[in-house]
């Protein structure tokens, strides 16, 4: 069998998600291949403020807040040499003054659901097998439903946002490891905790602890998602099992170990060397977008918030291309030095912070070097905009949609 679509998105995360739909909002007829049956289980459950304009771009952001997720309106840390601070995301001013703290399942599932409303042709429970390419130009993608049915699908531009799974990416371009963020989680849920209170309350706590840190996000219900976090190294001096080392750390934290009240629910998770980017983020009929291009360390909850705002620009990328096919070369080639841009400063702002016995304000002045040099603003300023997932001079993705001719 054989089909024939204007784009073909492998992936139906946040990043496959947002393309898919703002495409086919624009009247391409889009393909949308996901690997498993919605909703399901993931992990990054924390957004930040960035997001929430991609949210009102494809029209869901008053369904997002329908769910009941918490609002999530800063964070909290135990970092650095004074002790425990604070900052909210209304400091930087944004648009939006706040984010949310998700189910996953159910975010990802809105998200994709909104895909097939604005008319996306959406196929889980598939397995991508293969990438077409003639001439040099990748052309569709070959692949089989859960049924035994195989199938090509020809398309004028195809999108890589399948994850780590990579499935165009990895046929394309080999992957560059952070060597110095090869780090691991565990994480587990705790019901019934001691939640944040006051000005605090629906913050992300970060607490930092000997060779590692944790995080402490409320959900919902009382139910809170808690990871450690550690190099692999560190852990593997620890000589003990990840579960092991989790209730130590515990134990060796100042207010963590006074916040969970409450008993575990479920077991144990775990996942390690995650910080990794793409050589190659574009080319010709391919675009890599979200975790299929890259992934950061989880400090700063960047995952998501990054995955959709590449989501947005990569659509208006495509249907710029396919109007102005002679200057695809230009406009990929701007959407990757875009993304490495942001991602380079995000990378260079998360290795600095790890540095955890620093004052608080050498953060801030670190977070303006890199995206306020002329300073503009005030040094905190640039730190939460930086961490909210923006930028204050210009836009992350700055492609500049009219090329010169």
């Amino acid at each position: 069998m054989t089909e024939s679509y204007d784009v073909i998105v492998a992936g139906g995360g946040p990043a496959g998600s947002t393309t898919a739909g703002l495409l086919a909002r624009q009247g391409l007829s889009v393909l949308l291949l996901e690997k498993e049956k919605f909703p399901r289980y993931h992990i990054g459950e924390s957004l930040i403020t960035g997001c929430v304009g991609v949210l009102e771009e494809l029209g869901i952001r008053e369904r997002v807040e329908d769910l009941g997720f918490i609002r999530k309106r800063g964070g909290s840390l135990v970092w650095g040499k004074k002790g425990r601070w604070s900052f909210t995301f209304a400091e930087g001013e944004p648009e939006f003054p706040y984010a949310f703290n998700v189910r996953r399942a159910d975010y990802d599932a809105l998200l994709l659901t909104r895909a097939r409303e604005l008319g996306v042709t959406v196929i889980e429970e598939t397995t991508v097998k293969s990438v077409i390419e003639h001439d040099g130009r990748v052309t569709g993608l070959r692949y089989v439903t859960r049924g035994g049915t195989e199938t090509e699908a020809d398309a004028r531009f195809v999108v890589d946002a399948s994850g780590q799974s990579r499935v165009v990416g990895r046929a394309l371009s080999e992957v560059n490891w952070h060597e110095n963020l090869r780090n691991l989680a565990v994480w587990a849920y705790y019901q019934d905790c001691a939640p944040l209170t006051g000005e605090e309350e629906g913050n992300i706590f970060i607490e930092h602890v000997p060779d590692g840190w944790f995080w402490y996000i409320p959900l919902y219900d009382g139910t809170h998602s808690v990871g450690y976090v550690s190099s692999v190294k560190a852990a593997g001096e620890a000589g003990t099992d990840l579960n092991q080392l989790f209730e130590r750390k515990v134990a060796e934290s100042t207010h963590l170990k006074a916040m969970l009240t409450g008993p575990r629910v479920g077991a144990f998770r775990s996942a390690r060397d995650w910080s990794y980017a793409s050589e190659k983020f574009a080319g010709p009929g391919w675009v890599l977008v979200g975790d299929a291009a890259a992934f950061v360390d989880p400090l700063f909850s960047t995952g998501v918030t990054l995955a959709m705002l590449a989501g947005s620009a990569t659509a208006k990328l495509i249907v710029a291309l396919l109007a102005d096919p002679a200057h695809e070369a230009q406009l990929l080639e701007r959407y990757e030095e875009s993304y490495k841009r942001f991602l380079a400063d995000i990378i260079s702002f998360v290795t600095f912070f790890y540095d955890a016995g620093l004052d608080r304000e050498a953060y801030y002045e670190y977070a303006q070097a890199l995206i306020d040099p002329a300073k503009l603003f005030f040094p905190r300023k640039d730190f939460i905009t930086l961490i909210s997932g923006l930028n204050s001079l210009q836009p992350i993705f700055d492609l500049g949609l009219t090329p010169a001719r």
